[in-house]
This record gives C-alpha cells, structure tokens and sequence, in this order.
C-alpha cells in the first residue's frame, strides 16, 4: 500500500516500515527486551514471554495490516495492534507488581505505550474516513495514488 499525504512536509509512506507508529512499537520492544534479560523477569519464563509476545504482536499487526494493501484489512489489523498494546500496558502492570521494575520506569512505559494506543486509533479514524480503500482495489475503481497520510 502507498501511502501519500496531503501536505508536502509529511513523506510518503511506503514500507511498513515508515509509519511511525510502527516505528515507535518497534523502539517498544526493544525497551521490553532490555527488562527481560536485565532484570529478574528474565526468570519469570511465562510473564517474559507474554510481554514480549505481546509488544511483537503490535508491530507485527501493523506490518501484516499495511501489506495487504486493503484499507479494510490495515483498520482490522491496526485494531489488533491496538488491542496488544493494551494487552502490553496490562502485562506492565503485573511486572510492576512483581517488583521487576520501579515506579519511574513503570509510568514512562505506561505513558508511551498509552500515546502509542492513542497515535494507532487515530490513524484508524483517518483510514475510516477516507474513501481511498487501498492499492488492490486502484484497477478497478481509483486511478492513481493514494491520497493517504501517516498517523500524526
């Protein structure tokens, strides 16, 4: 899907790698990993593998999404996506209780995990109220490129 935005200040999206919320999910895991192998959750197999699973699953949904190049398909994935950084957020709270980390890193996790959410369902809200339904459908009912931008 490519992604072209309005303003001439913006990039055009074009890889799944280019949205920034991908981007930001991505720096997320890597912050996760970090607490899995620097602290003692790196003994709590189940929760580790939870988390980690659960911050994948965000940027991986919003890759998948992207790729089938459908708007349709990206707003369902991107919900997905949603969903697991809630389901991340949930997870923090139980490594925070466990003692795995302390209150400051805690909230600033807290805190970007609960923008992330915020920047995905925006871009949601934009793709639903564009009439670009994505490049699969352009043969048969859109000529030329899209008229979409990246979540702001």
């Amino acid at each position: 899907m490519n992604i072209k935005p309005k303003t001439k200040n913006i990039p055009t999206v074009k890889r799944f790698e280019d949205p920034e919320i991908w981007k930001e999910a991505r720096r997320l895991s890597n912050e996760i990993h970090k607490i899995s192998v620097e602290t003692d959750l790196k003994n709590d197999y189940r929760l580790k593998d939870q988390i980690r699973a659960a911050i994948g699953s965000v940027m991986d949904n919003i890759a998948e999404g992207f790729e089938r190049n459908g708007n349709g398909e990206f707003r369902q994935f991107l919900s997905i996506a949603k969903g697991s950084a809630g389901e991340t957020r949930s997870q923090l709270y139980r490594i925070f209780d466990c003692g795995y980390i302390d209150e400051v890193r805690f909230s600033h996790l807290k805190s970007e995990l609960e923008q992330l959410s915020g920047k995905i369902k925006n871009f949601i809200s934009y793709l639903n109220r564009s009439s670009f339904l994505g490049n699969k459908f352009r043969s048969r009912n859109q000529p030329g490129t899209s008229d979409l931008k990246p979540e702001t």
